[in-house]
């Protein structure tokens, strides 16, 4: 699950809050340098300090279990890309369907949500097939 490039609601954490996730972000960073060859920490920072609410939805993926890190640039947004860099599914977001549609459909079993409207409420987008190929690579 990647960062969602437009979020209408403004979600901020506080101080202590956005200090701990900068902190447990950059030390992920720098365990995995093989992830994102030629970024620098400071920027990623600068960066994440200036957008509350991209700060808000790793703190999402922190919390539900995800491991978020950075993976690349986007030049042409002068973004960061961020993916849950887990190696299982985090917990948190566990038994779910696609969509509404496939979660209306069950009648037995039936999950307790869809990953579609969990990733809206976090603020991201869920990987394509070919991200997540390229991400297994």
């Amino acid at each position: 699950m990647g960062m969602k490039k437009v979020r209408r609601v403004k979600l901020d954490l506080s101080v202590k809050q956005s200090e701990e996730l900068l902190k447990t972000l950059r030390i992920r960073f720098e365990k995995n340098t093989n992830r994102h060859k030629g970024l620098a920490w400071v920027k990623v920072q600068a960066r994440l300090e200036t957008k509350p609410e991209k700060l808000w939805s790793l703190n999402e993926m922190e919390r539900t279990g995800g491991e978020p890190d950075v993976v690349g640039y986007d030049k042409k947004t002068g973004e960061y890309i961020f993916i849950d860099c887990s190696a299982e599914s985090p917990k948190g977001r566990r038994s779910l369907c696609y969509d509404r549609e496939a979660l209306n459909s069950r009648k037995e079993n039936k999950p307790k949500n869809n990953a579609l409207d969990v990733c809206e409420a976090m603020g991201i987008e869920l990987l394509s097939e070919a991200q997540y190929r390229e991400l297994q690579s």
